[in-house]
């Protein structure tokens, strides 16, 4: 650590092992504090609440937890894992100046919240004009995407209730600005909501909107070029009258709900009319179609609205909907947009590349494997038959073409000639040499004899095994000869 800029120290990395600190992940966050300047700026909109002889800066305060959550903390009290580390992070409030700060800044408001909202779109219009060509509003288009998320609630918290889901916590909605096929999601709004909230809720898509509209740069706040995405839960009427009004004229994309009406209006669409459906990079999807309706089925909507749907073969292992048809899955979007960068919508499929083999990028094939070799030809397997139409396989009766003698007239067949070799010749098989001697002792026959004797008869008979311990012996009486003397004698016999 040189010196102090800003909220936070400038440090310079060294490899000399000394001035070890733990945390060092939290250095790239600092820095990327500093160079787009959010620090100078939530200093400055919250200089309002900061008292005379205040130590603690509250733009610092507020920057410190949103750290303290990024390295892993979901309490206000995790932010003495930054405490640990003055050389990293500066000097940081402890936990009762943060909970007094938070409740200064609760019972102000929406002034509060107007402040650090203005000073985050201040701070992302300046990172995006220091990206360049890697800012989301390169192309000229801004594409916002709004869903709902679920956080779990292990306690009882402010508006935790029981979810849809049978989870207990919150339902808040979300906005995130597209990066594209390359990047992620930007968040830039956030609407808190309790766990039962609804789904497709119009007010709350319609606030999320315009929260998620004041964050973007000023150009990119109305008009065509401002994309909002959402699933099933933003198709409503509310929501695409706010989208489509009079000086606003948004683009949208929603997902929209397969009624009846639709339903019919699917059945009704002629099997030439689907047309392949592409991909947003230009390429085909497999086993999809899509095809545009039209007629009754968008009283009531915008104008300009169009209902696009799609087919697709469903997973092996999913279940079909009732709203399905011909064993396709059917999914329904509505959109306002006359086409894309590449393609429009109903546009032809381009034409089919050529095979090449197998993917380079699927596992079961790799680069540096080399290909399976062709199997050699055995001329005794049935394998290796000469590919082409066989004899036909039909009724004797039904191939005139085939001579058959009267019954009774048959020859009979000749008789299979056995040749026998000379008494005592024995054939020396030639596939395998002569097994060579092996110096295993004194061979005795009587012995070898016996010993497989004895296995044989352990594997067929039961009456050699063992008895158990418990099994008592029985007893069988045997009497002597008339002429003996002594009495009757008994031996134990193991049968």
């Amino acid at each position: 650590m040189n010196k102090r800029i800003g909220s936070y120290p400038h440090l310079r990395v060294q490899v000399g092992g000394s001035g070890v600190v733990s945390q060092a992940g939290g250095v790239l966050l600092v820095k990327t504090v500093h160079q787009a300047g959010l620090d100078t700026a939530m200093s400055a909109a919250l200089a309002p609440w900061r008292k005379p002889q205040a130590v603690h800066d509250p733009g610092k305060v507020l920057l410190d937890l949103a750290l303290a959550v990024a390295l892993g903390g979901d309490c206000l009290s995790d932010v003495a894992v930054l405490r640990a580390e003055p050389q990293v992070f500066g000097p940081v409030a402890s936990d009762p100046t943060v909970s007094r700060l938070i409740g200064t800044l609760a019972t102000a408001g929406p002034r509060a919240l107007t402040a650090i909202r203005r000073a985050r779109a201040e701070v992302r219009k300046r990172v995006w004009k220091l990206a360049g060509i890697n800012a989301p509003d390169v192309g000229g288009q801004i594409i916002v995407d709004i869903d709902g998320v679920l956080v779990l609630a292990h306690s009882e918290k402010q508006d935790a209730t029981a979810t849809w889901k049978r989870t207990f916590g919150h339902h808040p909605l979300v906005a995130f600005v597209d990066h594209g096929a390359a990047g992620s999601g930007e968040p830039v709004a956030g609407l808190l909501r309790p766990g039962n909230a609804g789904s497709n809720t119009a007010a709350d898509h319609v606030t999320t909107t315009k929260m998620a509209l004041a964050q973007l740069p000023k150009q990119h706040r109305r008009g065509r070029r401002t994309l909002i995405r959402t699933d099933s839960a933003g198709g409503t009427h509310e929501f695409l009258d706010w989208l489509t009004a009079r000086g606003r004229w948004l683009s949208y994309s929603v997902g929209m709900t397969i009624t009846d009406a639709v339903h019919r209006a699917v059945l009704q669409v002629p099997a030439s009319t689907w047309t392949a459906a592409v991909e947003p990079d230009g390429q085909v999807r497999h086993g999809a179609w899509v095809a545009e309706l039209a007629g009754d089925v968008l009283k009531g909507w915008p104008t300009g609205m169009r209902l696009i749907v799609r087919k697709e073969r469903p997973h092996p292992s999913a279940q079909l909907r009732f709203t399905d048809a011909d064993g396709m899955r059917l999914t329904c979007f509505a959109t306002n947009t006359t086409g894309t960068r590449d393609r429009g919508p109903g546009a032809a499929a381009p034409p089919a590349r050529p095979r090449r083999g197998p993917d380079p990028c699927s596992p079961r094939h790799r680069s540096a494997q080399p290909p399976p070799a062709p199997h050699r030809a055995e001329p005794g397997l049935a394998g290796d038959r000469p590919t082409g139409p066989g004899p036909p396989r039909m009724d004797a009766a039904a191939r005139p073409d085939r001579h058959r003698p009267a019954l009774g007239t048959q020859t009979p067949a000749a008789a299979t000639v056995l040749r026998r070799g000379s008494p005592g010749h024995r054939r020396t098989p030639t596939h395998s040499p002569p097994c060579p001697p092996l110096a295993l002792g004194r061979c005795d026959h009587h012995c070898l004899h016996q010993a497989a004797s004895t296995a044989a008869s352990r594997l067929t008979r039961n009456n050699d095994l063992p008895r158990r311990a418990t099994e008592r012996p029985r007893i069988r009486r045997i009497r002597r000869p008339p002429d003996a003397t002594a009495g009757p004698s008994t031996r134990l016999s193991s049968a």
